[in-house]
């Protein structure tokens, strides 16, 4: 009798399944969706060009992207990792490379260098991560260390490569430092004239530094 009163009890009130907690993050009606990744990118690129490293928050990113901040965790990580993802639309080494050396070798290098870095600033949809770049390196590590690695490494390297002269490294980061003290001045502080000035102007004027930097023996 025991046993079967014991047996009906047990049926009766033997818990169902419990619930598995999944390391998801919850999702809004504004969540995760077709477009989600690219639309939180966006959105950082955003911040991060407004408000500069330290000031942007992955609650902030979350908020104009329309998720909640877990999903921006979920697909980046960490708020270095998605300022990296952030900016690095910027750079694609291997066009860049392409379009630096281009056919001519080293001839005409200098112009070709100044018309893509003026390009890419010019450029809108590039403009923006380059402003959060720049901007948040001067007073960020984590920026700075972005910075050297999509810039300095991913492009300048690959040029020195391919260049024909003493210490190529060294002769690209100077080309770069001339380009970048360009980019402080005309986009980030807009100090005028050169603000306002033509880019083909600028690229005119530029060039012949550049090719010395990068060719002179």
């Amino acid at each position: 009798m025991s046993g079967s009163g014991s047996g009906a009890d047990d049926g009766a009130t033997a818990p169902g399944p419990q619930p598995r907690r999944r390391g998801r993050p919850r999702r809004s009606p504004q969540g995760a969706g077709p477009g989600t990744r690219e639309r939180i990118l966006q959105a950082a690129r955003d911040e991060f060009a407004e408000r500069g490293y330290d000031k942007a928050s992955m609650r902030g990113i979350a908020k104009a992207a329309g998720v909640d901040a877990a999903l921006v965790h979920h697909y980046f990580g960490t708020k270095d990792d998605v300022f990296a993802a952030a900016i690095e639309v910027s750079f694609e080494p291997v066009l860049a490379v392409s379009a630096v050396i281009g056919r001519g070798g080293t001839e005409g290098i200098g112009e070709r260098l100044a018309r893509y870095f003026i390009g890419v600033w010019e450029n809108p949809a590039t403009r923006a991560p380059l402003l959060a770049v720049v901007r948040s390196a001067l007073t960020n590590e984590t920026a700075a260390k972005v910075l050297r690695t999509f810039v300095l490494r991913r492009l300048l390297e690959r040029v020195a490569a391919e260049l024909d002269v003493p210490d190529p490294t060294f002769r690209a980061e100077l080309a770069a430092s001339h380009m970048v003290g360009i980019a402080i001045l005309r986009y980030v502080i807009k100090a005028e004239p050169l603000a306002s000035a033509d880019p083909e102007r600028i690229i005119e004027l530029v060039a012949p530094t550049l090719q010395r930097y990068l060719t002179q023996p």
